[in-house]
């Protein structure tokens, strides 16, 4: 956890403002018992009203003040906590951001959900309470010890014997409820994944009559939680009716002893009640020390899971070559494969194998294959989600990994298969790929896209909101609006991942047809599973099981790859073919 404190620097000045107020507060509510002692002992047993009087307004004016101070460290406090959680939040974000695909499969994104909310906050609450309690519970335990020094060290001895079973008896709760903290985390993970896993595929669950299935999930994963939750809490709720019997044993103990001692003169009736005074606010302090040792264990292990998110480098990122070539991109957009292989973890053989080809500008590329047969994965290496095992991909002659990857993927427009759109408006989306772009770029992609006739029969056309996920819009009309989005870019390279599968055929067909203008510059490269997608691509490359099983257009694969023909005929009829 103290790792994390790092990020407190900036608020150095603050923190010792508060430990000043909270040194004030102390010394303060340790000066009462002994004014309360002196009117005891000198205003009402000689019967000195005036000295009462005094006494009692001096005591006013220093409660006053303990209580300003007071209100001021949990103010600073509260602040310095709340932009703590506010620093820590954006760093983790900022370095998700940057995980490769690889990262984010063995964290798993519900599990980065937890840590980036629930986690950091268990931390903020507990910085709050160690700024205020961890400052605070010291000075008034060793103050509290050397003032009830001051009125009578024989009675001491009372504490000497409270004090060991009180702190015991706190260690021994605490460490019982530790190995439960630890447990809670994991099971928020697991509710943080039933509970998006049921909402985001909510369609699916409801057309396979599922909900209750997903609803016992739920429960169960709930259940557990709050399982976990109330042994914790069974643990925890045991020390405050114990803290509270032996405080007030020691008290009958310090009563009982200290009226021996007035008996025999040794002590005044005013010091007996500041020691009892004192004592309460030694034991106080432990107690505050115990809600420590029940916060910290469990924000110790929220820290732990931020920290392994912060100290986790990403698979992918710049090296030392790539890094220091700023201010340049792809000019041509050459793409090459050359002997590319690639293995997912801990897979039993390799997802590509000997993948070479060349891809030029004013050219299409498409590729097909059956399903599984490594066509998405080939794709995503183009940007870097995945780094080539053997052999190399590289753009204008250079390896991908040798450019930086925002000057890389500056150059590229990914269309992904599954159609991403944010919350905003249509306009919004579309710009997502060019910030700067203009009225007239946005809606000449939209209409390139074969977007623009359901874009303006919508009342408020461009500036029509989208729902989260673009869940007022059909699955075809999402996938033109990511292409409009990937066309607005105008770069070098177009990736196109299967993104014409919810297209009717015509649209398809006038879609491609648009594209043609638009893209004689650029290398497009497109994946696809329809036939009639990529008949007329410039080539067409065939995967099978990861490897290359033909490269050619339309006619020559028909005459030379079995593997095309078998997709061929399985989609097309006989006239159709001829």
């Amino acid at each position: 956890m103290w790792k994390l404190f790092r990020f407190l620097r900036p608020y150095r000045a603050l923190i010792a403002l508060v430990m000043i107020l909270i040194l004030l507060q102390a010394l303060a509510e340790l000066y009462l018992p002994t004014l309360m002692a002196d009117i005891v002992n000198n205003g009402v047993q000689l019967g000195d009203t005036a000295y009462i009087w005094r006494m009692g307004a001096l005591m006013l004016g220093i409660t006053l003040l303990g209580t300003g101070v007071a209100v001021g460290a949990s103010f600073y406090a509260s602040r310095i906590s709340s932009s703590f959680g506010r620093i820590v939040r954006g760093k983790v974000f900022a370095h998700v951001e940057r995980f490769s695909l690889q990262e984010f499969g063995e964290i798993g994104t519900a599990s980065l959900i937890t840590r980036t909310t629930n986690d950091i906050n268990q931390v903020q609450q507990v910085l709050m309470m160690m700024l205020r309690l961890m400052v605070m519970a010291p000075m008034m335990c060793i103050g509290g010890i050397i003032m009830a020094l001051y009125k009578d060290a024989e009675l001491t001895l009372v504490l000497l014997v409270a004090l060991p079973v009180l702190a015991g008896a706190i260690w021994l709760i605490t460490s019982k409820g530790m190995p439960y903290f630890k447990a809670i985390q994991k099971k928020l993970d697991r509710l943080n994944l039933v509970l998006r896993e049921g909402l985001t595929g909510i369609r699916v669950i409801r057309s396979f009559n599922r909900t209750e299935h997903e609803v016992k999930r739920f429960e169960q994963s709930n259940r557990d939680l709050m399982e976990t939750a109330v042994k914790i809490n069974q643990i925890m709720a045991v020390m405050m009716p114990l803290m509270m019997l032996i405080m007030n044993l020691s008290t009958i103990a310090i009563v009982w002893f200290g009226a021996h001692r007035i008996d025999d003169g040794a002590m005044n009736v005013g010091d007996l009640m500041a020691f009892i005074q004192y004592a309460m606010q030694i034991m106080f302090s432990l107690l505050m020390f115990s809600m420590m040792f029940v916060m910290v264990p469990r924000a110790s292990v929220s820290a732990s899971r931020i920290n392994e998110v912060l100290e986790k480098h990403p698979a992918i990122s710049d090296d030392a070559a790539g890094g220091m070539q700023t201010g340049s991109r792809p000019a041509e957009g050459v793409l090459e494969f050359d002997g590319v292989s690639f293995n997912y973890p801990g897979a039993e053989r390799p997802a590509l194998s000997g993948i070479s080809f060349r891809a030029n500008p004013g050219e299409v590329t498409a590729i097909i294959g059956g399903t599984g047969s490594g066509k998405t994965t080939l794709l995503h290496m183009i940007p870097r989600f995945f780094d080539a095992a053997g052999g190399s991909v590289r753009i204008d002659g250079k390896d991908v990994r040798e450019w930086p990857q925002e000057e890389l993927r500056g150059s590229i427009s990914l269309v992904p298969q599954k159609s991403v759109l944010f919350t905003g408006t249509i306009a919004d989306n579309i710009r997502y790929g060019k910030e700067d772009a203009s009225d007239d770029e946005v809606r000449k992609a939209a209409e390139t896209a074969q977007a623009l006739d359901f874009i303006t029969a919508m009342p408020e056309g461009f500036d029509s909101k989208l729902d989260q996920g673009g869940a007022n819009l059909s699955g075809g009309q999402k996938q033109r609006l990511s292409i409009a989005r990937a066309l607005v870019r105008r770069p070098k390279l177009y990736l196109f991942d299967d993104s014409f599968s919810a297209l009717d055929y015509k649209t398809d067909a006038k879609l491609r047809a648009a594209l043609k203008g638009e893209t004689t510059d650029a290398t497009v490269i497109i994946v696809a599973q329809r036939v009639s997608t990529v008949m007329d691509a410039d080539r067409i490359i065939v995967l099978d099981e990861g490897q290359i099983a033909g490269i050619g257009n339309h006619k020559e694969l028909m005459e030379g790859c079995g593997v095309y023909r078998e997709i061929v005929a399985s989609q097309l009829s006989e006239e159709e073919i001829a």
